[in-house]
């Protein structure tokens, strides 16, 4: 075999690889990204989405006074539902889930439609307020298509609720 075509075979192979490193999640090169569903009067849904976005997490907010309307057409149950609601990656994200979470899931791929932290917890990610000691413990529920309702991690209020 030619030498100049061994070289040039091995530089594509060369920049093929690094291409490969660039994109791969591990290295920061490609962002995962949520799309977010908010009511334009709510304030701690902005504070939720800077505390997903400081994750890593891109998200695109899509303003809507009609909360209830995109809940239906997700087929988000009630006893599930916060205020503002994400899909990332063929999962939903409902309500103030913490980003490990989110990042947990989409690194595991569990077999569910998505999580929620059904209300609004407070000292949930986007409702910190007042004393840190004063901060609820909350579920974050693992939920699928059919009414199943798994906890997917417990975090305990009080002034150790979020790390």
């Amino acid at each position: 075999m030619n030498k100049s075509v061994i070289v040039l075979a091995s530089t594509l192979l060369i920049a093929v690889a690094g291409l490969f490193i660039v994109m791969s999640p591990q290295s920061g090169g490609e962002t995962t990204r949520m799309v977010v569903y908010q009511d334009p009067n709510c304030g701690c849904c902005g504070q939720w989405i800077e505390h997903v976005r400081a994750a890593g997490i891109e998200v695109e907010v899509r303003k809507t006074s009609d909360m209830q309307q995109v809940k239906r057409q997700n087929g988000m149950a009630r006893n599930l539902q916060s205020c503002h609601t994400g899909m990332i990656d063929g999962y939903i994200v409902e309500g103030h889930v913490p980003a490990e979470d989110v990042l947990r899931m989409l690194e595991e791929r569990p077999e569910i439609k998505g999580l929620s932290v059904p209300g609004m917890p407070i000292g949930s990610p986007g409702m910190e307020q007042g004393d840190p000691a004063d901060y609820q413990a909350f579920d974050v529920v693992a939920f699928d298509g059919r009414g199943e309702m798994t906890r997917y991690r417990r975090v305990e209020g009080g002034a150790n609720s979020m790390p």
